[in-house]
């Protein structure tokens, strides 16, 4: 008798001890797996598109895509997607209804017929504006399905799982037209790697009235990149708002010999004060295309 109870227990310590094993396995599987330290990681691409006198900000990562503004019409916009390889964006935002910033997406119908470009959300504002810009982008969302979604202060964009972009303006509570009706984002890394050491801010037309308020709103506008202004034009940029955001680098989508004068001496001077240095201010009319990558951890750099 005793010696089918010394079996019944040896049987029953070999089995737990084999449970224990699965357990820990599967634990210590998890933990490693769950970590994310093993992966190496991947940069957010935000490049200033040369469009000519406007604006237009292709977001790139890990083979995805976003566009915030599309520049004006007749600007080329969908050849330019198509040399640099994009096929699809996950959603366009068209920050305001101007031409110069919603002309491109007006143009967009075309390639999304002939199957070479595919768009996944359109985003707007509550730019009051009503006209011509405004009915085409519609009727270009309407025409091939494109769901429309409505931005203010408080919601959030996420892309590709690796970038966040919280809007920061308009407000709903207000009724703005035109420039002062930009959307604004700010745009900050996610992850298991990633904190708040790099951001960048994207203005669209901003004029220093709707930098005021939003000074107001936001105590932390902190950001590494800012996109200026509407152009570089004298009624955005305050020295102010400049001094506060406090960017490292600044980026003009602006147009050669444009007959409005954009960017401003004043503004360019105000931004070599407060980046420190002249060439942390980057210009389509000079340098073209350029681009800044945003790395896990690491923060924003200059490819």
């Amino acid at each position: 008798m005793n010696r089918w109870i010394y079996m019944w227990e040896l049987l029953c310590a070999v089995l737990w001890s084999a449970l224990l094993g699965v357990f820990w396995g599967v634990l210590l599987s998890g933990c490693s797996y769950d970590s994310g330290w093993g992966a190496e990681p991947v940069p957010v691409r935000i490049t200033f598109l040369d469009v000519g006198q406007g604006l237009a900000v292709l977001l790139e990562h890990e083979g995805r895509y976003a566009l915030y503004d599309s520049g004006p019409d007749s600007a080329g916009l969908t050849d330019t997607l198509a040399s640099r390889g994009v096929k699809s964006l996950d959603w366009v935002l068209v920050s305001h209804f101007h031409r110069d910033h919603g002309g491109g997406f007006m143009e967009m119908g075309a390639a999304i017929e002939s199957g070479r470009l595919k768009v996944g959300r359109l985003l707007v504002g509550l730019d009051t504006a009503v006209g011509f810009v405004s009915d085409s982008v519609y009727t270009v969302a309407r025409r091939y399905k494109i769901p429309v979604d409505t931005l203010e202060r408080g919601d959030t964009v996420y892309f590709a799982e690796g970038l966040r972009l919280e809007c920061l303006w308009p407000v709903s509570y207000g009724r703005f037209g035109e420039n002062r009706a930009s959307v604004v984002l700010m745009g900050s890394m996610v992850g298991p790697q990633a904190g708040r050491e790099s951001a960048f801010l994207l203005t669209g037309d901003l004029d220093t009235a709707g930098e005021n308020r939003l000074m107001e709103l936001s105590r932390d506008l902190s950001a590494d990149l800012l996109q200026v202004g509407h152009h570089g034009s004298a009624g955005s940029s305050g020295l102010q708002f400049l001094a506060r955001v406090a960017p490292r680098y600044a980026a003009i989508g602006v147009g050669k010999n444009n007959r409005y004068g954009h960017p401003k001496d004043e503004v360019v001077n105000k931004l070599r004060i407060v980046t420190g240095d002249s060439s942390a201010v980057y210009r389509t009319d000079l340098h073209g295309s350029f681009s800044f990558e945003m790395w896990p951890g690491v923060g924003l750099i200059v490819p």
